[in-house]
């Protein structure tokens, strides 16, 4: 699980591309907003934050959080988001592991699902999820409310 060390490291990650970028504060020290968010989902039981290691550096995070549904019978689904790599380790099957974990994770909780989304801009994220056996049996859709 991540702690609050790491919390810089995993906002550099999230920064670190064209998209992040634009929606992201890396800043030292980090804005609040991320203290805040971090304390919530680590003090949330259906909400879990993993890094990856290296040694002692941080090279990878996911975030998955369990929620209960009414549909299926009230089945548990599993929400991955924010998954990331450091540059360094791109293409070196971190993020694979990384979905593994969380794929076994959401077995441990008897969730019947899973699902994520990711940006239309990132056609190489797309490829990689369907690698893994996602599929685009949905279409998602979002209302942004602040910014």
């Amino acid at each position: 699980m991540a702690t609050k060390g790491d919390l810089i490291t995993i906002v550099a990650m999230l920064a670190d591309d064209v998209l992040g970028s634009k929606r992201e504060r890396f800043e030292d020290p980090l804005p609040n907003s991320y203290i805040k968010a971090f304390e919530a989902i680590t003090s949330d039981p259906n909400n879990e934050l993993v890094v990856a290691f290296c040694d002692k550096e941080v090279i990878g995070v996911v975030q998955i959080t369990f929620t209960p549904y009414l549909t299926h019978q009230g089945g548990w689904r599993a929400t991955i988001e924010g998954v990331r790599t450091s540059a360094s380790v791109r293409g070196k099957g971190i993020g694979t592991e990384l979905i593994k974990w969380a794929i076994q994770r959401a077995e441990e909780r008897g969730c019947h699902l899973i699902q994520l989304t990711t940006d239309k801009k990132r056609p190489d994220a797309i490829r990689f999820y369907e690698r893994l056996g996602f599929k685009a049996t949905h279409e998602g859709l979002k209302l942004k409310l602040l910014y």
